[in-house]
């Protein structure tokens, strides 16, 4: 049997009894960062063997673990911190498994999507999108698909991107109200009400979870600007001119032919 134990994402007394039974029953724990889960293990005596398994070795890892399994081990798969599969490795795994006909449960546990989502306040339904991509062509063609969802957004930051995330969020979402959940459950965990148009303003350092207003027709701030700087928006962005012309054309609810006359000049 696998078993996907969800792991702390600050406190260490944060696991549930189950998980430290489960851990020191299993004949080895895959984890990300050896280091990291000794710190966590240590603390609780669990004492078992220890397998790397991270976004780089998911797919060569996998073939070991599988032959494990069917030979009848039982195998706890960890991450980092908090939930396996959730924005760390897993995915690959639990697919796998599926394919293959192999049994497998989920241990529960934190999830830093979940406690932020209930910290902000916000309604449901929420969509969880994780991180964006590193770079800001590529973040802007990512937030373009979730600009209409009416549903409140998760994402994860990256403390040195979470200033230029924020300013590509209000240029592409408009402005909304935000929360910023910092250092989930330890010390000095911050919960701050915010909007894109304000921005953060507080320390940059730690786990950042930004919680996202849904969608409201009065969000959009691409439609106050003109169709030409809304076109050239998209274009400073990687969008070729008729990719912007299109999606300005289905935004601003205007026929194609005429927002391509007010770009000739581009």
């Amino acid at each position: 049997m696998l078993y996907i134990v969800a792991t702390p994402i600050g406190t260490l007394s944060e696991v549930t009894y189950r998980a430290v039974e489960i851990l020191k029953s299993v004949d080895y724990i895959a984890c990300e960062d050896t280091r990291t889960s000794k710190v966590f293990l240590s603390h609780y005596s669990i004492n078992k063997p220890l397998v790397s398994y991270h976004k780089f070795n998911e797919v060569s890892s996998q073939e070991k673990i599988i032959a494990d399994l069917k030979s009848g081990k039982d195998i706890a798969l960890i991450s980092d911190a908090g939930m396996p599969g959730i924005s760390d490795p897993g995915t690959v795994l639990v697919n796998k498994l599926i394919e293959c006909g192999l049994p497998y449960t989920v241990v529960s546990g934190p999830s830093a999507c979940i406690n932020a989502f209930v910290l902000s306040g916000f309604d449901t339904p929420f969509t969880f999108v994780g991180f964006l991509p590193d770079k800001n062509g590529d973040k802007v063609k990512a937030l373009q698909e979730y600009k209409t969802y009416k549903s409140t957004l998760i994402f994860y930051v990256s403390p040195h991107d979470l200033v230029d995330t924020l300013n590509t969020m209000h240029n592409m979402l408009g402005n909304r109200k935000i929360c910023v959940v910092r250092e989930l459950t330890k010390k000095f965990e911050e919960v701050y009400f915010t909007t894109l148009a304000d921005g953060y303003d507080s320390v940059l350092k730690g786990e950042f979870v930004v919680v996202v207003q849904g969608y409201m027709e009065e969000n959009n701030d691409l439609l106050s600007k003109s169709v030409v700087e809304h076109i050239k928006y998209y274009t400073q962005n990687g969008f070729s001119k008729n990719e912007a012309i299109k999606l300005v054309a289905k935004e601003r609810k205007l026929k194609k032919d005429e927002v391509y006359k007010q770009a000739i000049d581009l």
